[in-house]
């Protein structure tokens, strides 16, 4: 066990007693038989936020933290082949924290500390999820790398809370200026029924997609979003990857990333900006001095080749659209705003602990390109040494099987055990994982990088 890690261990049980755990030679956890031959131990942070581990009977000394697993994480195919190659698994939930990161953030170090006050201290604690739980993961590696010894974020947000909330404004306040100027569809200041915005802004892509003029303008939208071309189908079936210069094959995963599918990108810009602005008293996004055609410029020349032959095809100027966009009265974020959701997290860079990203390159909520923005920000501060970030080939919000995901966390134990990366090419994890579909990717550059 490393210095920084007993050093992290006094802190986590510092951090633990101020949320609640009982002090130093009181009654530890309750544990009890689960799983076979596993012990769980569960209980609730000074907060209210559940929490929940279970170590296997031969525990390899890891154990995984996850913000979402005491919502049913005990009962997945996943536990289960975790459990059985020897980590000790749990974490919390996000049912009292919601979009409260920092504090999401905290209670990962907080539910750390009850399992170790139950089992005994972990040889290695590794941060880990998916979504919300990504970006919880990166945020504990950079908060509290003190008490973790590395994480696994997977379809995290990683250009951070405001940077991923300014890059979801230009997404839809592109779409209400080119093609819903005259209706009250909502871009901030979500209204109070959320499932009713919702219903509306998909009705109302889903006529634009009927027309020749409103699948052009929703191709540029989603292009200067960084959303992806391939999407889900509405019940949630993969539908195939198109050709990079198909354009009406593109155009239509933008349609479905925006639209379509079990978590469409319209509904979560409705139901969690709603949330984010309930909790910061106002706007955090802006776009004020933002240039739409340099990001349109800057996308992705199979989707600026969709964009441009869409647009002769409908016979419109998407010179004059632009200037449009150019023209339109920006949105001006809430200071106030901008700095509660700041605190929840801004990335910066600053590792000192092992991190590996995993992220669908089809993934219409943790968009790929938030990837990189995480990676230059390491490489800016000289920590790409740190960093390893992979990529599957997969549509969707967190797709990944079983396999790519426990492929993922047996190559941090790796580096851990050895001080060394592996290899982590996409010929090795798909090895690793039986199953994989990793592949060599390269992310765009992320358009609204913001560092604080």
């Amino acid at each position: 066990m490393s210095t920084v890690r007993i050093l992290g261990a006094v802190l986590a049980v510092a951090t633990a007693l101020l949320t609640g755990v009982p002090a130093a030679g009181a009654t530890p956890p309750d544990t009890e038989p689960c799983l076979g031959t596993a012990t769980c131990t569960s209980g609730q942070l000074a907060d209210g936020t559940p929490y929940q581990f279970a170590k296997p009977g031969r525990w390899n000394g890891v154990v995984l933290v996850d913000m979402d697993f005491a919502a049913g994480g005990l009962t997945t195919p996943l536990t289960a082949r975790l459990l059985d190659r020897g980590y000790a698994v749990g974490g919390t939930t996000r049912t009292v924290t919601g979009w409260r990161i920092a504090q999401a953030i905290d209670n990962q170090a907080a539910a750390l500390a009850r399992f170790e006050a139950a089992f005994g201290q972990a040889r290695w604690a590794i941060a880990e999820g998916r979504s919300m739980g990504g970006f919880v993961a990166a945020g504990a590696a950079q908060v509290h790398h003190r008490v973790f010894d590395a994480a696994v974020p997977m379809c995290g947000g990683l250009g951070g809370s405001v940077g991923q909330w300014n890059q979801k404004l230009d997404t839809v306040f592109t779409l209400k200026t080119l093609l819903f100027g005259d209706t009250t569809l909502p871009v901030t200041g979500i209204p109070a029924d959320v499932p009713g915005a919702q219903r509306q802004w998909i009705a109302a892509l889903t006529g634009a997609q009927s027309t020749a003029d409103g699948r052009a303008r929703i191709a540029l939208a989603a292009a200067i979003g960084q959303l992806p071309g391939w999407g889900l189908a509405p019940d949630g079936t993969a539908t195939p990857m198109p050709d990079r210069w198909d354009a009406a094959g593109v155009e239509n995963g933008m349609f479905l990333a925006l639209a379509g599918g079990p978590l469409p990108y319209i509904g979560q810009a409705m139901s969690s900006r709603r949330a984010i602005e309930q909790l910061a008293g106002g706007n955090p996004s802006w776009n004020t001095g933002v240039d739409y055609a340099r990001q349109f410029a800057l996308a992705d020349p199979s989707q600026r080749h969709a964009v441009l032959r869409l647009y002769a095809e409908a016979g419109l100027d998407l010179r004059a659209d632009l200037r449009t966009l150019a023209a339109a009265p920006r949105v001006d974020a809430d200071p106030a705003a901008v700095s509660y959701l700041a605190k929840g997290i801004v990335f910066t860079g600053d590792l000192r602990v092992p991190v590996l990203t995993v992220n669908a390159i089809g993934d219409q909520i943790s968009t790929v390109a938030q990837q990189d923005s995480y990676g230059a920000l390491a490489h800016r501060e000289g920590n790409s040494r740190l960093l390893r970030q992979t990529y599957v080939r997969t549509a969707g919000h967190c797709t990944f099987t079983v396999g790519e995901q426990v492929a993922a966390i047996d190559v941090m134990w790796q580096r851990l055990r050895t001080g060394h990366w592996p290899e982590v090419s996409p010929s090795a994890m798909n090895r690793q994982a039986g199953d994989g579909r990793y592949l060599s990717y390269d992310p765009l550059r992320f358009n609204r990088p913001y560092s604080g």
